[in-house]
């Protein structure tokens, strides 16, 4: 079959620091060519799609999604998942261990990947979860189709807490790929917890979410990753990082360079903890969200790429589990269907640029996990691009593509929109529609 021409023209390309007026030829699953300003003519037999005002830049790498499959399909699951990531402008995600069974065994990591590929309309890889015994099969981890190895060091949900220092020691020195860490420290937590519960019985305001899941919690289980990727020369990404302290423990200079590196979440730049007064456990995330100090310090890391990664932690829950008092309420909320129209608000604000954007959601997440083929603009690299526009649209329950029915989002209203989504050549959403035919690929890391 002959492989399709498409040209993407008229747009404003953002890519590697430019942004320019250009033409993008794609043939087959692939970039042939980039034309700054643009084709004269236009060649015989091409597919085009008309950018003219509007803006093209590669697909979002999301690096942390909670998609719920298998065991928690109630919640959410990798079709319904893929497709509000697609109507998002991401084309490629890294889903996280913690669903039931939970992804400790590469023979689990390889079901997984199974569903994805009958299901998910974007790219996909998934984590392999650390226990406290599974260090046969963490060495055993395919490096080339494994994105990395989770650890959630001193907070998780089942069988998944990593609390060990034996097994901590082993898991730092021996994995063959990037450890993705969750840090907070339990005993911390545990004991702000039951302060307050001495005091307030378990109706704890939701207000007091980051006293109990502290700063001092963050820092302290954060620091000791930081030290076993020092002593074992590990690679070390530590996940939604929500203080200013933290931002001291990350390396810095040439991103591909760094040990030890930083992602932040949309929810920690947007939200700041006078949120909890209005939005109650809807905003309730672990880590929690802190002050609006925190918030600038965190946005200020992107400015001057100490922070490389913005991700989106999409983990829904059913309203019903968000609801009820505090000690039952769960944490984790829908975020990746709009994780790019925040940042572009935040641009509008003028809290960060463009430029910045692309590079932390596109080429850093491609960069740090070694992503082969992907994440920039680029002749030869895999066509995977998001299109959106300057078009001023409303969050509301009716343009909802999650399963859980909700987002913190909701009435906010947005400038910026997207518009379409390629995933390896082929048009996955354009204007509000998803194409059912179009399957993602396994990502592969070099």
């Amino acid at each position: 079959m002959e492989k399709i021409k498409m040209l993407i023209h008229g747009g404003t390309i953002i890519n590697e620091g430019k942004i320019f007026k250009g033409d993008i030829l794609i043939h087959g699953d692939r970039i042939e060519k980039i034309i700054e300003n643009g084709l004269d003519t236009i060649p015989e037999g091409v597919k085009v799609i008309d950018a003219t005002g509007k803006f093209v830049m590669p697909g979002v790498i999301d690096d942390q999604v909670h998609f719920r499959e298998p065991g928690l399909t109630h919640k959410g699951d990798i079709a319904e998942g893929s497709r509000a990531a697609a109507a998002g402008g991401v084309t490629s995600f890294m889903d996280m261990p913690n669903v039931k069974p939970a992804t400790v065994t590469n023979e689990l990591l390889r079901e997984k990947q199974q569903i994805a590929r009958e299901n998910a309309v974007v790219n996909y890889s998934f984590y392999l979860g650390a226990t406290v015994d599974n260090i046969d099969e963490i060495r055993n981890a395919d490096p080339r189709t494994t994105c990395g190895i989770k650890v959630f060091m001193g907070s998780s949900t089942g069988n998944m807490l990593v609390d060990s220092p034996e097994a901590l020691e082993r898991i730092f020195a021996e994995s063959p790929t990037l450890i993705a860490a969750h840090c907070e420290d339990t005993p911390t937590i545990n004991r702000n917890l039951a302060l307050l519960q001495e005091m307030l019985g378990d109706d704890i305001p939701t207000y007091c979410h980051p006293m109990i899941r502290s700063r001092e919690a963050c820092y302290k289980s954060s620091s000791l990753a930081a030290s076993l990727a020092h002593k074992h020369n590990s690679r070390l990404h530590i996940l939604h990082l929500s203080t200013a302290e933290e931002l001291a423990l990350l390396d810095q200079g040439n991103r591909k360079e760094k040990h030890i590196t930083g992602e932040v979440c949309v929810h920690h730049l947007w939200f700041n903890s006078k949120a909890y007064l209005t939005k109650g456990s809807l905003v309730k995330w672990n880590p929690a969200i802190k002050a609006e100090s925190d918030r600038k310090a965190l946005l200020q890391a992107l400015n001057d790429n100490r922070l490389d990664v913005i991700a989106t932690d999409h983990a829904p829950h059913l309203p019903e589990e968000k609801a009820g008092i505090y000690t039952k309420s769960a944490s984790g909320g829908p975020m990746v269907q709009h994780s790019l129209v925040v940042m572009l608000e935040l641009m509008e604000r003028g809290e960060i640029t463009l430029e910045n954007i692309v590079d932390k959601m596109c080429h850093a997440p491609a960069d740090l996990f070694r992503v082969e083929g992907r994440g920039y603009l680029r002749e030869g690299y895999k066509a995977d691009i998001a299109i959106f526009e300057k078009h001023p649209w409303t969050v509301e329950k009716n343009n909802l593509r999650y399963k859980c029915g909700w987002s913190p989002l909701e009435d906010m209203t947005f400038t910026y929109k997207v518009k379409t989504t390629i995933v390896n050549g082929q048009i996955v959403y354009d204007n509000e529609k998803i194409n059912e035919n179009i399957r993602g690929e396994l990502l592969t890391f070099l």
